[in-house]
């Protein structure tokens, strides 16, 4: 009998401090940055973001959006048999101990399951996930919380706008299980480092100190391009592989980074706008958080049902971009 991977419980969180558009603008304008509403918006489709508080880390927010995934899985935490964990903005200097070790520790779980952080920048859910369902159908581990979480205000410079007004601070989480049923289509996972000059933290620590921009670095233009392009195509290959045609998917989740590109994915694909769940207006752009947090607020609100076929997909630094085909 074939073992198949299935997400059984999705779960987010948003930090409580919600930033507009208008009041980014007034502050940024203290420091003589000039923008406004109109401008982030046609740009971005953007219009708020959420930031975490100080002292506020990426295992305390991954840690509120893993229980709500729980409590819909009907699981305690200890029935979790593995955690794989998505972000670029690790709790700690270096990534360890992983802030997936963290968030065990701040789970109670102590029954030893292996917990591990993943590096894919805003790919990293999607990452994560074909790590997961690959655990799961090889029969190593049936129950797997993934999480994606950041705190990327704590890595923007507030002084250039072309970057500081996308991002926000969120987490998402999902537990997958073994079952006798399909669940995940197909994964597909693909990166290129020949374009990871393109979207980057150049900084480094050398001798206990920054060395270099420790702030995020991006060529919107070169980014935009290249993804459009990918996105289309992973989903493409996502979709042959499990056999099925474009209108067959139910719900489109893309990486939530800008709706022009989650617009073009859209239409490449053939899908109507209304098919694509979009999160990007309030949330702004939270990396690995992005696809989980959308997710799990469609399948909340009754968009996403039991048996719909959903294509979630991103793309980021690395140069990095997956898709996973699921039927929910």
């Amino acid at each position: 009998m074939s073992i198949y991977s299935k997400i059984v419980g999705t779960g987010s969180y948003l930090p409580s401090n919600r930033v507009t558009n208008d009041e980014l603008a007034q502050q940024l304008a203290k420091k003589g940055i000039e923008t406004s509403d109109e401008w982030i918006v046609t740009r971005s489709g953007i219009s708020a973001r959420h930031y975490a508080a100080p002292g506020q880390l990426s295992s305390d927010l991954a840690v509120e959006a893993s229980k709500g995934a729980l409590e819909m899985a009907g699981l305690q935490a200890s029935d979790i048999d593995l955690i794989i964990l998505a972000t670029s903005t690790p709790d700690h200097l270096g990534g360890f101990p992983s802030t997936a070790c963290v968030v065990q520790r701040k789970l109670g779980i102590t029954n030893g399951a292996p917990a591990m952080d993943v590096q894919a920048v805003c790919s990293g859910f999607v990452y994560a996930m074909s790590v997961a369902d690959s655990f799961i159908k090889s029969g190593a581990h049936k129950k797997v919380l993934v999480i994606g979480t950041e705190v990327f205000s704590r890595i923007l410079n507030f002084e250039d706008r072309t970057t500081c007004v996308l991002f926000g601070d969120g987490a998402g989480a999902v537990v997958m299980a073994a079952s006798e049923e399909p669940g995940v289509l197909a994964t597909k996972l693909h990166a290129d480092g020949s374009h990871g000059h393109i979207l980057c933290v150049p900084g480094s620590v050398d001798n206990g100190a920054i060395s270099g921009n420790a702030y995020l670095y991006m060529d919107g233009p070169a980014v935009f391009k290249l993804a459009v392009s990918v996105l289309d195509k992973v989903a493409r290959e996502a979709l042959v592989a499990a056999n099925l045609d474009a209108a067959e998917i139910d719900w489109l989740i893309p990486h939530q980074a800008n709706i022009r590109i989650m617009q073009g994915t859209a239409k490449k694909l053939g899908l109507p706008l209304e098919k694509m769940v979009v999160t990007v207006g309030e949330h702004g752009n939270t990396s690995a958080a992005s696809i989980p947090l959308a997710l799990d607020l469609a399948v909340r609100d009754g968009r996403v049902k039991p048996g719909h076929t959903v294509m979630m997909e991103g793309v980021g630094g690395g140069f990095t971009w997956g898709a996973v085909l699921a039927r929910m």
